[in-house]
């Protein structure tokens, strides 16, 4: 049974504000309204793409929520330190518990320039994952979540970012400071589908389909 979710006056427009920014920037049209027009846009997002396609488009609504000179100034006035990874960590679970649902920030191990482990909380728990939970996609979780926002936070923020979902409770585990290692060598890259909730499921296949293999 999917979680019931309360929207306040700040997710609401949340939602509106990245809804129509996502519309806008792919030409696509919102049918529906609140979190279901949401989830229904980025559906029609996987419709006649691949999975670089996909991460493409995402790519691209993230760049234009945020002007070229703001992230340039953030990737040469701050390095990914300690305290810019625990201050992202915060605002994440301020600025998008909207979109993921309820979250947290925890401690976690990371490594520093010295090589050497250091202890820090920029990580973030997300219980359920209420975009996993809505869309019930593997692949969705993948190319429009996960490989997308670690990227657009490597290489536009300067700053090292590791998705890890869980597919069983649909958790998410965010780690700010760490350089996520490439998909083929994580659990995901072999996921089945979640035959019981996703849409396009294709239950006797060992991997969900819309994850791009090598």
């Amino acid at each position: 049974m999917n979680e019931t979710y309360r929207n306040n006056l700040f997710d609401r427009l949340f939602i509106w504000l990245f809804t129509h920014k996502m519309a806008r920037t792919l030409g696509m049209q919102v049918k529906l309204a609140g979190y279901e027009g949401f989830v229904e846009l980025s559906q029609q997002i996987i419709g006649g793409r691949n999975a670089a396609e996909q991460q493409e488009a995402v790519a691209a609504v993230l760049k234009s929520l945020v002007p070229g000179p703001v992230l340039q100034m953030i990737r040469t006035l701050f390095s990914p330190t300690q305290l810019v990874c625990e201050l992202n960590a915060w605002f994440a679970t301020v600025l998008f518990e909207w979109l993921v649902g309820p979250c947290e920030v925890t401690e976690v191990e990371v490594i520093g320039k010295n090589g050497k482990l250091r202890k820090q909380k920029s990580g973030v728990h997300i219980r359920k994952c209420r975009y996993l939970e809505s869309s019930g996609c593997v692949g969705t979780c993948i190319n429009l979540c996960k490989l997308p926002t670690q990227e657009f936070f490597c290489r536009d923020f300067g700053i090292p970012l590791t998705m890890t979902p869980n597919f069983t409770d649909l958790s998410c585990e965010m780690v700010f400071g760490q350089i996520p290692p490439p998909l083929e060598t994580e659990s995901a890259y072999t996921q089945p589908c979640l035959a019981e909730r996703c849409p396009i499921a294709k239950p006797k296949a060992s991997f969900c389909p819309s994850i791009s293999r090598l």
